[in-house]
Parts: C-alpha cells; sequence; structure tokens
C-alpha cells in the first residue's frame, strides 16, 4: 500500500510538472495565466494521485502492463520540452533553446513536403502571418511530429522484441481496460477488433484532419494565429500526440484481440485431444 501511494505521489509531481512546464519556462507570464495553469496542474496531479493509488484502475488503460503509459508519458513530455524550448528562443534564446530550434527547423524543414502533415499545419496559419512565425510553426510541427513517430517505433519494438503485454506475467484484460464493458454485447474479440481499427483509422487521418477543422474555424469565427506561446506548445503538442496515442492503442488493442484469440484455440485443441479416444 506504501509502495503505490509513493508510486502515485511521484507520478502526480511528473504531471504536475508537465502541465506547468510551458508556464514556467516562458518569460512575463500574466499573474492570470499562471493561476488558471497552476489550477489545472492540481487537478492532474490530484487525478493522477487517486488513480494510481487505488487497488484497481478507473480510467488509466493498461496501468499493470508497462512500459505502454511509460512510453507516452515520455514522449509528451519530450514534445512539450521541446516545443517551450523553441518558444523560449524567441524571446530568450540560450545555448540549448537554440539549439533544439535548429534541430526543429532541420526535421521541419525535411518533413514539409506537399501533402504532409507538417505543410497541413503550416497552411492552416492565416496569409498574413509573418515568414518568421510560420517557419516557428514549422519547426514546432516537425519535431514534435518526429517524437510521435518515434514513440510508435519504440512501442512496436517493445511489441515485437520484448513480447508485451506479457513475456513473463500474467495479463489480466479487464484490469487494463478498465473502460472496456465485456458484457456489452458480441464477441469480446470482434469488439477489441473493431476498436482496433477504429483507433488506427483516427490516428491516421487526425493530423490531417485537425489542420482543416482549425482552418474551417479560422475562416468562420477568428484566426488562429498561434502566437501566444503556450497556445502554440499545447496546440502543435495535441496535434501530433493524440493521433500517435490513438495509432498506439489500436495497436495494444489489436495485440490484445489477437492474444485471447490463440488462448482460446489453444484451449480449443486441448479440448479436443481430451476427447480423442484411447
Amino acid at each position: 500500500m506504501l509502495t503505490r501511494v509513493l508510486g502515485a505521489l511521484a507520478r502526480a509531481f511528473l504531471v504536475f510538472l508537465l502541465v506547468t512546464m510551458p508556464a514556467l519556462m516562458m518569460p512575463g507570464i500574466a499573474t492570470e495565466t499562471a493561476q488558471i495553469v497552476l489550477l489545472f496542474a492540481f487537478f492532474a496531479a490530484l487525478l493522477t494521485v487517486i488513480e494510481y493509488s487505488a487497488r484497481y484502475p478507473g480510467l488509466i488503460e493498461f496501468r499493470y502492463a508497462p512500459p505502454y503509459n511509460r512510453i507516452r508519458f515520455l514522449a509528451l513530455f519530450l514534445i512539450v520540452l521541446m516545443l517551450s524550448a523553441i518558444a523560449r528562443a524567441q524571446h530568450e534564446p540560450g545555448t540549448l533553446t537554440l539549439f533544439v530550434q535548429a534541430v526543429g527547423t532541420l526535421i521541419g524543414q525535411s518533413m514539409d513536403f506537399p501533402y504532409s502533415p507538417v505543410r497541413l499545419v503550416t497552411l492552416m496559419l492565416p496569409a498574413s502571418s509573418s515568414a518568421e512565425h510560420v517557419l516557428l510553426v514549422r519547426s514546432a510541427a516537425g519535431i514534435s511530429y518526429f517524437v510521435s513517430l518515434f514513440m510508435l517505433i519504440v512501442f512496436v519494438c517493445s511489441l515485437r522484441i520484448g513480447g508485451w503485454p506479457a513475456r513473463h506475467n500474467a495479463f489480466n484484460v479487464w484490469v487494463n481496460l478498465p473502460t472496456f464493458d465485456p458484457t456489452a454485447g458480441g464477441d469480446v474479440v470482434l469488439r477489441l477488433e473493431r476498436d482496433a481499427m477504429l483507433n488506427i483509422a483516427l490516428g491516421f487521418f487526425l493530423p490531417f484532419l485537425i489542420p482543416a477543422l482549425i482552418l474551417t474555424v479560422s475562416v468562420t469565427v477568428r484566426p488562429v494565429t498561434l502566437t501566444d506561446p503556450q497556445t502554440l506548445v499545447w496546440t502543435v503538442a495535441a496535434w501530433a500526440f493524440l493521433p500517435a496515442t490513438l495509432l498506439m492503442r489500436g495497436v495494444a488493442l489489436s495485440r490484445i484481440a489477437r492474444m485471447i484469440r490463440e488462448k482460446r484455440r489453444r484451449n480449443g485443441d486441448t479440448e479436443g485431444a481430451a476427447l480423442q479416444p484411447v
């Protein structure tokens, strides 16, 4: 019990640091903005403590199947950290922030080709945006998309090489999927495969759909300029991270469905062999 509570407190601190990181790294943050950020960080940390101090999870999936959530959190942490460094370089340039900006510029330039998600992010900006701001958004989009793709590669490697989720320990489907209702109707395997395909499809198309949606909002409601540093950080981070985590969840659900199908087949073979005459 004590170990579980200490682990929950450590995770809550990391979540608190993640939420407050852009505000801490940006100079001249208004008092009202800092208070709102602290409020959001407090509630996120509190939710983390409640979720991880409980014996059984209520919202977080694959809690007992590391390193699924660790890979996701580390990727999001890196995205927010790098985007915050790029935004800080525009106001208080330093050696580290300028280096991250240079890396982001190279990655953004290499990923900026026709019909690419990075190109679509730059095209959603208003026509009045300066060339420097377009380059800044392209660098942020490129480095965040690169980290998200790297997250997927790491997870696939852990799945293929590490035998995720159950190489050495038993895997409890219902504990690791607390939001999945096995009694909702229909075959569990078919439902898992359907959810996996839906997540993979959404993860593939969202990087293209989100810029189109933002462009529609800019035309019909108000222009989305991404000139505010925190807005830039969280918008680009969400654009890159959410589709990648949907792809990751789809791959995980497909893996779980395949495990259940193989378990059923082995049980069926065992029962069939037991019915054979001696």
